[in-house]
């Protein structure tokens, strides 16, 4: 029995869904989910902080915990074939390395090959998806053994020093010849360091070195987001919503959204991508990324018995409001980020170059892949545990 709904995006109307629909309508295999509803003009200002200014019509109502409409795009296609044989390959990897051993069963449900199509439409080779896919999933093994869960040996007493050999395994140590033997036995002795490592050399085949080097920093960014949570974890507090939000900016999907050229085959220019202009839309679109997670993920949270964070469950206990209005609330800024970067990513399309205007279509198309899998994979909508 699901425990969240699906929900039917509307569809984002602006010169960036245009825009991707210029660049991907051509591309074999791009099939758009199907029709999506219209959407209202806005009835005020757009963008950070105006939110509260506008009148928008009000949410499909919704009881419990289940998911509002969210300002989205559509998914640009789904191809079940392409995002089977992605995970097929995935889970393949997965064993042989020992990831997630006696627990592939959960892997195999959420369908993590299914994201990687949804999320990168611009390509429909498997080998590129699964580059992305090991990366993805080496990362989120990287929260479930060290972070949250205890069952997979995660504590937070271990956690800075787990993270530190887990950087080691992108960013590879350089000690003397008498301790190489001990540094790699380290690496190949646990299934996450193994993973990264793995992830990381098969997204090399595809990646240039400046790609590479944007990929370790934003894994490296992600970890100390790990560690914020772990302490929050350690003393049982709650945090504000201001620090949650400024959390979610680095704990969140930029490692997956910055390969969106990788995967694609292309190059988007180091100077490019570290503009402040640029860096701010990247950010906002996975943070709003992110707290589609959070809402998906809130139903299946809400059963654990240990400290869970979420945006609604900061909301909530900051606010004084029931879980519905927390809910209500949280969609509404996530909507608000995705309007904002829509707006920001536009302006910076026209005068950017064409492989930063192909990177920004790429990030909304991620957008519209990511709702759509959150909406339908079992690691969400199931009551059975999948990996988290």
């Amino acid at each position: 029995m699901s425990l969240l709904s699906r929900i039917a995006a509307p569809t984002a109307r602006h010169d960036v869904a245009r825009l991707v629909a210029a660049l991907l309508a051509e591309h074999p295999g791009v099939r758009p989910e199907g029709p999506a509803k219209a959407f209202a003009l806005p009835t005020g200002p757009t963008g950070l902080g105006t939110s509260a200014a506008r009148i928008t019509p009000r949410r499909k109502e919704a009881e419990g915990t289940a998911v509002p409409e969210l300002y989205c795009p559509p998914a640009l296609r789904d191809d079940p074939a392409l995002a089977e044989e992605v995970n097929a390959r995935l889970l393949a990897w997965a064993a042989e390395i020992g990831l997630y051993a006696g627990r592939l069963d959960r892997v195999r449900a959420a369908d993590f090959g299914r994201l990687m199509m949804l999320a990168h439409p611009d390509t429909d080779d498997p080998d590129r998806l699964l580059a992305a896919g090991k990366c993805a999933l080496a990362e989120w093994a990287t929260d479930d053994y060290y972070c949250d869960d205890e069952t997979m040996g995660s504590a937070p007493a271990l956690l800075g020093a787990q993270l530190g050999l887990a950087y080691a395994a992108i960013d590879p140590a350089h000690p003397p010849l008498r301790y190489v033997p001990a540094v790699e036995r380290a690496m190949r002795d646990d299934p996450v360091r193994t993973a990264l490592r793995s992830g990381l050399a098969h997204m090399a085949q595809y990646a240039d070195w400046s790609q590479l080097a944007r990929l370790r920093h934003e894994v490296a960014v992600l970890f100390v987001g790990y560690g914020q949570e772990g302490s929050w974890r350690s003393q049982g507090r709650m945090p504000a919503v201001w620090e949650y939000l400024a959390h979610r900016q680095i704990n969140s999907f930029v490692p997956c959204v910055a390969m969106t050229d990788a995967v694609g085959g292309y190059v988007l220019p180091a100077a490019e991508y570290a503009d402040p202009r640029v860096r701010r839309a990247v950010t906002m679109a996975s943070t709003a990324a992110t707290l589609v997670n959070d809402l998906y993920s809130m139903a299946k949270e809400h059963h654990s018995d240990s400290v869970e964070f979420n945006l609604p469950t900061v909301i909530a206990a900051e606010e004084h409001c029931t879980s519905r209005e927390a809910i209500e609330r949280s969609a509404a800024i996530h909507d608000e980020l995705v309007r904002t970067f829509e707006t920001e990513a536009a302006a910076l399309a026209l005068t950017g170059s064409p492989q930063l205007r192909r990177f920004l279509a790429g990030v909304w198309a991620w957008l519209g892949g990511n709702r759509a899998w959150h909406s339908g994979s079992r690691r969400y909508t199931s009551a059975t545990p999948t990996p988290s």
